[in-house]
């Protein structure tokens, strides 16, 4: 274990992940209701530590095999972000409750974790950063590859459950009808922002 490698890949890590995206998105709303916030922050994490290994170990071979993935993972990533962003400006504009924990409103885990999983495995983002992107960089410590990889995936576990669990200390702000309809509002912005980008290139 190289530990200058292992800060390299942690610090790559957290700065590819931090910006708000979908799934960031989506953990700090779960945060933000105290729903199911430990296996949500655990999914995004380990989804992240699996591309990442794919990236470090692979990417190259699968980028040359399946031409098709790149555009096809694009657009589906768009259809959904769209359809995911339309659901949060609806509740934007016409929910009627306010943050509560164990309100009436919650979602089962199941169907929780359904959707972490979409808004994971469904976005090109996450490929483009976790095994294009890291797996590229991983190069450039030759036989030092495991200890890149293992610092990075420290870097999404670290982000994940701050951000998940950092989001509960918010909820008193986040009591009132208007300041949950203004993050639904956000987040919406924000789906419908990706699947632009997903969709014209930019």
């Amino acid at each position: 274990m190289s530990f200058p490698v292992y800060v390299t890949g942690l610090l790559m890590g957290l700065s590819l992940i931090v910006a708000i995206g979908a799934q960031n998105a989506f953990v700090l709303r779960q945060g933000l209701r105290n729903e199911h916030v430990f296996a949500v922050c655990l999914t995004c994490a380990l989804s992240d530590a699996l591309l990442i290994v794919l990236g470090v170990t692979s990417f190259r071979q699968i980028a040359a095999l399946l031409p098709w993935l790149d555009p096809a993972m694009r657009y589906a990533g768009a259809a959904f972000l769209i359809w995911y962003g339309a659901r949060s400006l609806y509740s934007a504009l016409f929910s009627s409750g306010t943050l509560a924990v164990g309100e009436a409103g919650a979602s089962s885990f199941r169907r929780t974790l359904m959707m972490c999983l979409a808004l994971t495995w469904l976005n090109p983002h996450v490929y483009l950063d976790t095994v294009v992107l890291l797996g590229t960089i991983s190069t450039r410590f030759p036989g030092d590859e495991a200890s890149f990889a293992a610092g990075a995936m420290t870097g999404s576990f670290l982000f994940f459950f701050s951000l998940g669990y950092g989001a509960i200390r918010l909820q008193p702000v986040f009591a009132t009808l208007a300041a949950w309809r203004c993050l639904e509002g956000l987040i919406a912005l924000t789906m419908w922002v990706i699947a632009f980008k997903l969709l014209t290139g930019v």
